[in-house]
């Protein structure tokens, strides 16, 4: 089960992050087909935000035909976004992770762990914009 984690300071409104962290937790195989995504209740309950805010995330997520609501059921992961590349166990996220480890013994802060990552990402990706994918 996935656990949201608002970041009310983040300038990004509650119910896109919500979706973020839904598809990023199908793109690293925590989620996948037939998983339920937590009720709105179960939602508001560990962030204390407004229902109608949940549920506009998971209709978003259903307009792409990432999850399904059944009535009385529940919300449920319809596809996968995951790779073998992106897997728990996969080779680049066990670099990724030693890399952290690394920083962080450096002495990095998490605020310059993002930044450097950011800056290497856009070099390698040419990503435009906050919202480019």
């Amino acid at each position: 089960m996935i656990e949201f984690r608002i970041d009310r300071r983040s300038g990004v409104s509650t119910y896109v992050q919500i979706i973020q962290q839904v598809k990023q937790a199908m793109r690293l195989g925590l989620l996948g087909p037939g998983d339920r995504l937590p009720t709105a209740r179960e939602v508001v309950e560990a962030t204390a935000v407004n229902p109608n805010t949940v549920l506009k995330a998971y209709r978003e997520l259903e307009r792409e035909s990432l999850v399904e609501a059944r009535r009385g059921v529940g919300t449920f992961v319809t596809r996968s976004l995951a790779s073998e590349l992106t897997a728990l166990e996969a080779p680049l996220r066990r670099d990724l992770g030693d890399w952290m480890s690394r920083a962080k013994s450096g002495g990095l802060a998490v605020e310059a762990v993002d930044a450097l990552y950011a800056a290497v990402r856009d070099e390698h990706f040419h990503v435009e914009g906050p919202n480019a994918s």
